[in-house]
């Protein structure tokens, strides 16, 4: 392979072939190709795209860059699930011991918070103790105890992933089709999956706010999992909205643990039962998406999803207390309200300022080698649509002084309040495949 040659054709939109897409992930990863020459490539991509031949080999290239898991050992079908993120989005925390309570196993590796959407790791190391940092054997062995496992991308999974994401966040090209799409199936495919459930979001909470680049994306994906052999279903849905009560860490650990006890808001718990009914089905387990919808349901009303998280929890080294009494968790020790300066009803202008809200007070990252703290956030007070008189209570935010008048000056931007009533559309909008 002639490097130049390669940069040189894909520059000018031409197609690589699987040798070069292999042997240049290959070199990426090993050092011999430079990041300069590497993040040439991958402007190139961002350009032109990938074909989908390309895009297949590219994939295959990040998963065989690092080690591809198998859990031989488990009976059960592993399902897992996938969402691009927005603001308030904990939906995995109860989704999967819900899933794993029905029979089916949940080998779920997750991110951290970026921008403006918070992680599921950084919610999950919220509760004390809590270890996402797990090696592949002990992994399978929380997986086969616990029928879940919830971790962190380690150095010997897909590290092209690591490598790729590093560069483009750096050099600006994060909103890229073909490379969100690899990124996502790459570190899915690694987890030895049987079925995987995509949650893309679209609107202004997301990182890709036209519905019509959130159907492409969910287009490329269902083609991308079909070429790999993987069963997958997407959800396309709404993030015009804060999803939940609460965002922030450890108020969405808390908010989890809610729905988990059968409560919680009813936006968070419509998702938890129409992914995981998804899950059951790709998993075998149950006859369709609304029999598993059923499943889950009842998991969550009798009280065996909790019990599973509490299982996975003490498996990971996490303090169990806190499930039976969330207000252990951390909490930022001050709360400021905000009141609503006129009557009208309750609108999102724009959801991706309320995760900036949160960066702005120390919860969220602008780089990945950020740290965040846990305790800070938003507890909404109002939903959207709602009728709002004037000094009602609108907001909390859970501060510790730094940053609340930049987040104050976020959250102004976020929201009007609308003369005429404005109800807000559905949640799941598209299913694929339909």
């Amino acid at each position: 392979m002639n490097v130049r040659d390669v940069l040189l054709r894909k520059r000018d939109g031409g197609e690589l072939t699987a040798a070069e897409i292999e042997g240049f992930v290959a070199g990426a990863v090993d050092g011999t190709i430079p990041d300069y020459q590497t993040s040439v490539l991958l402007a190139s991509i961002f350009r032109h795209g990938l074909s989908p031949s390309e895009l297949s080999a590219w994939t295959r290239a990040m998963l065989h860059s690092g080690a591809v898991l198998s859990f031989d050992r488990i009976a059960a079908k592993k399902v897992d699930k996938h969402s691009t993120g927005g603001v308030g989005d904990k939906v995995s925390i109860p989704l999967a011991p819900a899933v794993a309570a029905c029979g089916v196993a949940v080998p779920m590796i997750s991110g951290r918070g970026l921008g403006h959407t918070g992680g599921t790791l950084d919610k999950l190391e919220s509760i004390p103790g809590f270890r996402t940092q797990l090696e592949p054997r002990e992994f399978a062995q929380v997986l086969e105890r616990c029928g879940l496992a919830l971790i962190g991308q380690t150095a010997g999974i897909v590290p092209a992933d690591r490598k790729f994401y590093a560069l483009r966040d750096a050099t600006g090209l994060v909103e890229s089709i073909p490379l969100i799409a690899s990124s996502i199936l790459s570190k899915k495919l690694a987890e030895g999956l049987d079925g995987l459930v995509l949650d893309i979001k679209f609107g202004s909470g997301a990182f890709l706010p036209p519905i019509d680049k959130g159907r492409e994306l969910a287009r490329t994906m269902v083609g991308l999992a079909r070429d790999m052999g993987l069963p997958v279903s997407v959800f396309l849905t709404s993030m015009e909205q804060p999803l939940g009560d609460t965002a922030g860490h450890t108020l969405e650990i808390a908010e989890s643990i809610a729905c988990l006890r059968g409560g919680g808001p009813a936006d968070l718990r419509e998702l938890v039962l129409a992914q995981g009914g998804e899950m059951l089905r790709l998993g075998g387990v149950a006859q369709g998406e609304a029999d598993g919808a059923r499943q889950i349901a009842a998991a969550l009303d009798s009280g065996r999803a909790l019990e599973r998280f509490r299982t996975v929890v003490a498996a990971q080294g996490g303090d169990v207390r806190v499930i039976d009494d969330p207000s252990r968790l951390a909490r930022a020790p001050q709360i400021h309200t905000v009141e609503a300066g006129a009557d009208g009803w309750l609108r999102w202008r724009d959801v991706r300022a309320v995760g900036n809200a949160i960066v702005a007070l120390g919860g969220g990252r602008d780089r990945v080698e950020d740290s965040v703290d846990p305790t800070v956030g938003l507890r909404f007070l109002a939903r959207a649509g709602e009728h709002i008189r004037r000094g009602a209570p609108l907001f909390e935010v859970h501060h510790r002084s730094r940053g609340l008048e930049a987040a104050l000056a976020r959250l102004a931007e976020a929201f009007e309040l609308s003369p005429t009533a404005c109800a807000p559309g559905p949640l799941v909008v598209e299913r694929l495949p339909a």
